[in-house]
């Protein structure tokens, strides 16, 4: 099979390699489409992990192979799949902090070499825990394209759930990208109001038709807007949905007294924030933040993407065969005025 493999030094190289294995309680998928997600992109920019790894995990496809003691799904099956499934047992599991459970952190989904999600690439096995219950079927009439949403939907309604926003709120969102976008949608449906920013007007227009105020974060227009809709208060709750320098500081600073700020683009540990002790401690702001997926809005999560409340599929402005993978990984670190997300189609030959 073909298969873009990271070979270090932030190069993919497309190779034909074995199609895996599967195990008696394993599932062999063939990926039809699989998003490209901001956090491979950065474990192949910065080699984070050590060579030869496949990355991807927002996928979806169809079961082709199953081991002989699976049950649960046949060939044929249209799935998405999870790459990560908590243990259920231990401490950070009892206290719902999935992802920072040992079990958790070891990737279940595989195309070859080290557990690393697979999606970039034409097969991939899954493990027997997440066979187990890291699994979603996927309804007649819903593309594999709309279906590879399921993932990044989840783990942005599980910051939703932390965030909690009320209805009436002012809630800012810093980046209008697809994760930033995903959480405009979510937030409207609280009935609470939202103040967008993004530098790319393509992008804005998205996050006005989702309903938001949308502006560029370069000029002095948002951070008044922010106190005129707030008579001077300042947002109720910020998310900060893009990592650029100085992010986190504005979201501080327009933040009201007592808000709660999100940090959910910061996932580098190479990173580094500079702000005020006291504008967290005096101000009594709640500055948190939130990773990954939650087990226990699996299904939510794919009922928002499978029912199309989320119209999502509209925001993928490019699609790319494996062969164009180099072209579609350069499109999503750096963005055209006209692009938004990258799905790879590992099936398709040109």
């Amino acid at each position: 099979m073909r298969a873009a493999v990271y070979r270090g030094s932030g190069r993919i190289s497309v190779e034909f390699i074995d199609v895996p294995r599967v195990g008696p309680r394993e599932i062999l998928i063939r990926i039809e489409s699989c998003g490209i997600c901001h956090t491979d992109l950065k474990k192949i920019e910065h080699d984070l992990l050590p060579p030869p790894r496949i990355y991807g995990h927002e996928t979806a496809g169809v079961v082709a192979t199953v081991g002989e003691h699976v049950t649960k799904y046949v060939p044929g099956d249209r799935v998405i799949v999870f790459h990560h499934v908590p243990c259920g047992n231990c401490f950070y599991c009892r206290n719902r902090l999935y992802a920072q459970c040992s079990g958790y952190k070891k990737v279940g989904v595989t195309a070859g070499y080290e557990p690393a999600g697979g999606g970039f690439s034409q097969y991939a096995c899954v493990m027997d825990w997440v066979v187990d219950g890291g699994m979603e079927l996927i309804p007649e009439g819903v593309s594999f394209d709309q279906a590879c949403w399921v993932e990044p939907v989840n783990t942005c309604l599980k910051a939703m759930g932390v965030l909690d926003p009320n209805a009436g709120d002012v809630v800012a969102i810093l980046g209008q990208g697809p994760i930033g976008l995903i959480f405009t949608l979510l937030v409207k449906r609280t009935g609470a109001a939202v103040l967008a920013t993004d530098t790319v007007e393509f992008r804005r227009n998205f996050s006005k038709r989702f309903g938001a105020a949308a502006f560029d974060p370069r000029g002095p227009e948002f951070e008044t807007a922010v106190q005129d809709h707030t008579g001077g208060r300042g947002a109720d709750a910020v998310i900060v949905a893009s990592n650029a320098k100085g992010v986190v500081e504005q979201a501080l600073r327009i933040s009201r007294p007592g808000a709660k700020v999100l940090l959910f683009a910061q996932t580098s540990a190479s990173e580094r924030i500079e702000i005020s002790g006291a504008d967290v401690c005096v101000g009594e702001r709640v500055l948190f933040g939130s990773y990954s997926a939650d087990i226990d809005l699996q299904h939510e999560s794919a009922r928002l993407v499978f029912s199309g409340e989320l119209p999502l599929e509209q925001l993928i402005s490019d699609r790319v065969s494996l062969a164009n993978i180099e072209r579609g990984i350069a499109l999503a670190q750096h963005p055209t005025e006209r692009s938004l997300k990258v799905v790879v189609h590992p099936q398709e030959n040109t």
